[in-house]
């Protein structure tokens, strides 16, 4: 079930299984105008440190960091419900799911949907977006290349 006064606020494309997708310009509007939204970045530490992360400071926030996929295995995270469920008491709470390219965080967002939460949201082009023509991402969409705020570590 999707919260309406976000997806009827805000521009959200349909998907199955969780509240929909968003650009990562729109995931701004939402974590910018709504207090309670929160940012949940489920890649790996690996790209945490050396790819970069969402800059939310000016907006007084902060990414939450949960994995999805533990690396350097790259097996599902056992404990990422449990771990965002107990972080996150409030099941209308909207909540953002980042990942690379949008594929890991729509199955976060799945996860969380199928646990109660109303209004999960996958970042649809991820941080990095998808393949440019030479094959490499960060150019051709994401949060990155939108200009949004992010940083190096």
């Amino acid at each position: 079930m999707t919260n309406n006064r976000i997806a009827g606020t805000y521009e959200v494309s349909a998907a199955p299984g969780y509240a929909g997708d968003v650009t990562p310009a729109t995931a701004w509007k939402i974590l910018s105008e709504n207090k309670d939204a929160v940012l949940i970045d489920v890649r790996t530490r690996a790209e945490w440190n050396y790819v970069g992360l969402p800059e939310l400071e000016s907006i007084g926030k902060k990414p939450a960091l949960l994995e999805w996929q533990v690396f350097p295995g790259m097996q599902q995270n056992p404990e990422f419900v449990a771990t965002l469920g107990n972080g996150v008491t409030h099941k209308d709470t909207p909540l953002l799911f980042l990942c690379r390219s949008g594929v890991r965080s729509a199955a976060a967002a799945k996860a969380m949907s199928a646990a109660g939460y109303s209004t999960c949201f996958n970042v649809a082009e991820g941080f990095e977006g998808p393949l440019d023509a030479q094959g490499k991402r960060g150019s051709a969409g994401g949060w990155k290349a939108t200009g949004l705020p992010w940083r190096q570590t």
